[in-house]
């Protein structure tokens, strides 16, 4: 109860205690809308919303995990303009954000990871790294002076309409979704799916730095978290990530889950995926060495 109530009591400091901006409150405005839509979930179930919802929340998360993450954020792998394209389209319709802004946070979160500077660190608790830092815009990019370290992304014409646009994208889905299905489609495969593909990238960012094993001294809180990893693609072997951010794959063993990896590992087999980057064995056992060393010294 003790910890509940410590959990209450900041997320109504951080919530209450700030100014807040339009962009702020349409974000809010917007995640509330979202919750309140999946309500109606259990009076509007048929099978083809639920396979609807699915499909979108599978190809939504490839785009959050595949294309902006290791695609975009790290440039792990190379794909061809169509297909690199496609994907981040794809992240566009899980209502994240636009490549631009979230690649940049991303980065950020790399630059400064578990530190004041960390857009969204659990050392300013739970709440503020799962979802409160998404409400304070000011906060989010204000103290980093703009979108200065996504130079790479800016330059094409592609994703910068994308960042002005993006919003329309889902707004044109649900459209073509209620159309299609009616209002049993807008639930699931809008409501259901897209709170269920927030919440599983928040995951990340907060119990991802919270709960789970550390194998790897990486000098912040990154966790490896395995059900964490099944729900989210592979990215809950988070500590892996963090040891080798440029990894393409993050389940860097046999037994560790990771669907990101294997739709990766697909496309390079029949050519469309390249320039894939991996630790290799050295790399791994130096990382461990010096993980050690490190661990005696504290």
């Amino acid at each position: 109860m003790g910890l509940l109530s410590t959990v209450f009591v900041k997320s109504c400091v951080e919530f209450w205690g700030r100014k807040w901006n339009i962009q702020d409150i349409s974000i809010v405005v917007v995640f509330l809308a979202l919750h309140c839509l999946c309500l109606f979930a259990p009076f509007h179930f048929n099978w083809r919303a639920f396979w609807v919802a699915l499909v979108l929340s599978l190809l939504t998360g490839l785009g959050v995990t595949l294309s902006y993450h290791r695609n975009l954020a790290h440039r792990s792998f190379t794909l061809p303009k169509w297909l690199e394209y496609s994907f981040a389209y794809c992240g566009v319709l899980s209502l994240q954000g636009s490549p631009i802004e979230w690649v940049s946070t991303h980065r950020y979160h790399h630059q400064f990871t578990d530190t004041g500077k960390d857009p969204h660190s659990p050392i300013k608790g739970f709440w503020h790294s799962h979802m409160g830092w998404i409400f304070d815009s000011s906060y989010r990019f204000g103290q980093y002076g703009g979108l200065k370290n996504v130079e790479d992304l800016k330059k094409q014409l592609f994703y910068r309409f994308l960042r002005h646009t993006y919003v329309l994208h889902s707004v044109l889905l649900g459209g073509l979704l209620y159309a299609a299905g009616g209002f049993s489609f807008l639930v699931w495969g809008m409501g259901v799916r897209i709170v269920l593909v927030f919440h599983s990238t928040f995951l990340v960012n907060s119990a991802g730095h919270m709960w789970g094993k550390k194998p790897w001294n990486t000098g912040d809180m990154s966790r490896n978290n395995w059900w964490l990893a099944i729900i989210v693609f592979g990215e809950g072997w988070h500590n892996n990530h963090h040891a080798f951010e440029y990894s393409a794959r993050q389940g860097l063993e046999w037994w560790q889950f990771d669907f990101t990896w294997y739709i990766i590992k697909f496309l390079q087999a029949i050519g469309l995926a390249t320039d894939v980057k991996v630790p290799t064995e050295i790399q791994k056992q130096r990382k461990a060495s010096k993980s050690r060393i490190l661990a005696t010294q504290n």
